[in-house]
């Protein structure tokens, strides 16, 4: 969330960004946020002022019974007794003032970065960059969920009949790959210096209001039931949150991971041409960059995130662009992002499968997690990409390389990992 100094100090740029992102009902939101704070700050000092007014009383009413003034103390007497009421009922307006406060700084977005196109929706995402050749292909495209039946890789009647829709079996050299990708992530990250972390598969709700938007709640998180424990969406949000109200060294900035983990989600595709398929599911595995790192470094390692995730995706030789999120379409938590959407070819359409965003300090003030800067202590930056989502790369892949007679040709860069060049029908 957005510290409460910026708010007091200098509202307009929340105003402004705000517009910027064209949301009427935030922009009310601050406005009575503001008048709140300021009457919340003046009954604070009146509090503090009783407080101390009804510790000084009653040593005046010491003194004044000590030199056998009883009549004075009596009027002094009957003064304290009425502060104890005005405290509770002052502490009582405070507490509800500061409820309020709190749901609004929880739900307003983070201050964008002037490099954010403004935007009303996905349309006007700026494209930054296109890399890689397009193929058209020379035979009629199969979907990637019909290629997998019949090379008999996976198998989705048997998930939904076992799990429900939007799950699925990864059989044999699908398996495989999939691992392939993973290490291969692994492997470069270990060597760009990143610590590996697997991190826990469940959440309390305290600490996973830290890292995302709340409305995530509803719409994305899977809650286990009768536990304050929620599955994870992506290992970027355990990461975030693992230290939470720490205060860390200068110079063991900046941290870097990668998470490995499955990743579990509501959402599901109900349109287009590829419903029964691994695109959009609830349950998928991904590597995910995850960085810690003091606020004039943040924007330099924003786009060392995105160097990562783009050099995996040339070594898989996938045709893909990178494209700056706009104002519209950015959400609440971060101040900017990319994202790279790989060409698909029998959709005939780029296909996002990274994510890649500077947090800078919004996550970092709702976690409480700051650095010591000399003698002062600073919030921290926080920022995240995707590396691979594995079920989104085997998607593309198989778009991009399946052959004519239903085969798939397998990513030079991974034969290695896997010891086979080529997924054909019959072999699993």
């Amino acid at each position: 969330m957005l510290d409460i100094k910026l708010i007091r100090e200098n509202p307009e740029i929340i105003k402004k960004d705000l517009k910027r992102r064209n949301d009427t009902e935030k922009l009310g939101w601050f406005e009575d946020l503001f008048k709140k704070d300021i009457e919340w700050r003046g009954l604070k000092q009146r509090v503090d002022f009783l407080r101390s007014r009804r510790n000084s009383i009653s040593e005046e009413i010491n003194r004044l019974k000590k030199s056998g003034n009883n009549n004075e103390a009596e009027l002094k007497i009957k003064e304290a007794s009425k502060i104890p009421e005005e405290i509770k009922n002052s502490e009582d307006k405070l507490n509800q003032l500061k409820e309020k406060i709190d749901f609004y700084l929880m739900r307003l977005p983070n201050i964008l970065h002037g490099s954010v196109p403004t935007g009303k929706d996905s349309e006007d995402n700026v494209v930054v960059r296109k890399v890689g050749k397009i193929k058209k292909p020379k035979f009629e495209l199969r979907s990637h969920g019909e290629l997998i039946e019949s090379l008999c890789i996976g198998d989705f009647k048997k998930a939904a009949k076992v799990s429900g829709t939007g799950f699925f079996y990864l059989v044999g050299k699908l398996a495989l790959l999939d691992q392939a990708l993973k290490r291969f992530a692994m492997d470069y990250l270990v060597k760009k210096k990143y610590t590996l972390v697997e991190p826990p598969l469940m959440m309390n709700r305290k600490a996973y209001e830290g890292v995302t938007d709340l409305a995530d709640f509803e719409k994305v998180m899977y809650k286990i039931e009768g536990e304050d424990l929620y599955l994870i969406a992506t290992s970027e949000h355990p990461m975030g949150a693992m230290y939470m109200n720490e205060v860390l060294d200068e110079e063991e900035l900046p941290i870097k991971f990668a998470g490995i983990s499955s990743c579990f989600r509501k959402e599901i595709g109900s349109h287009g041409v590829d419903t029964r398929g691994i695109f959009r599911v609830h349950q998928f595995d991904k590597i995910e960059q995850f960085v810690f790192c003091k606020p004039e470094e943040s924007w330099k390692i924003h786009e060392e995130l995105l160097a990562n995730a783009e050099y995996l995706f040339k070594k898989l030789a996938l045709p893909y662009r990178v494209v700056n999120i706009c104002s519209g379409d950015i959400g609440t938590v971060a101040a900017k992002k990319y994202d790279i959407e790989v060409w698909m070819p029998r959709q005939e359409k780029y296909a996002e499968v990274v994510s890649c965003s500077n947090c800078t300090s919004y996550q970092a003030v709702r976690l409480n997690i700051k650095y010591k800067k000399g003698e002062e202590k600073e919030y921290v930056h926080t920022l995240n990409s995707t590396a691979i989502a594995t079920s989104r790369a085997l998607v593309a892949i198989i778009e991009n390389y399946q052959e004519k007679d239903g085969s798939i040709k397998i990513p030079k860069v991974l034969v290695p990992y896997l010891g086979f060049s080529k997924i054909e029908a019959g072999k699993k």
